[in-house]
């Protein structure tokens, strides 16, 4: 039986704050001078950037909702917005998974989330310790038992 993880399931509710805040924006617009600073992992699975910004900002982008967005849209699992970058629009679409940070600067308000890691494609010795503890259970196989043996002829 896997444990609870309960660092996943309070960034899970923390996130859904994120969401019902950008709700609020969408229908009520953000007044008495608040703005959101949105931090996000830009190459994260679902992220809509144009391609400038991804050169621009490789890992990690910060976009601010204050003056001019539009079309604020907001699902279950992401929200969209359009945001002028060079005197152009343009959307971008953030999956709430790809979150790192969230602050509102009007009210002193911010959240922080655990960003998740992948294991390395290096040694064993990069691995995260629970890693490492499924490694012992595999069989290593030398590939000199598929190998042919030379036999010396004389």
């Amino acid at each position: 039986m896997k444990k609870i993880d309960y660092q996943k399931l309070l960034d899970n509710a923390l996130k859904s704050v994120v969401k019902d805040a950008l709700i609020h924006a969408q229908f009520n617009g953000l007044g008495d001078g608040a703005h959101f600073f949105i931090t996000f992992k830009t190459r994260d699975p679902g992220v809509v950037l144009p391609d400038f910004l991804r050169i621009r900002y490789p890992d990690i982008m910060t976009i601010v909702l204050q003056y001019s967005y539009n079309n604020l849209n907001v699902s279950d699992k992401e929200f969209g917005v359009q945001l002028t970058f060079d005197g152009r629009p343009f959307f971008i679409r953030v999956p709430f998974s790809a979150l790192i940070e969230f602050k509102d600067p009007s009210v002193d308000f911010m959240l922080s989330f655990q960003l998740k890691t992948a294991p390395s494609a290096g040694n064993d010795m990069e691995l995260p310790l629970e890693d490492k503890a499924n490694l012992d259970d595999k069989r290593v196989v030398s590939m000199d038992d598929f190998r042919k043996k030379k036999t010396d002829k004389k």
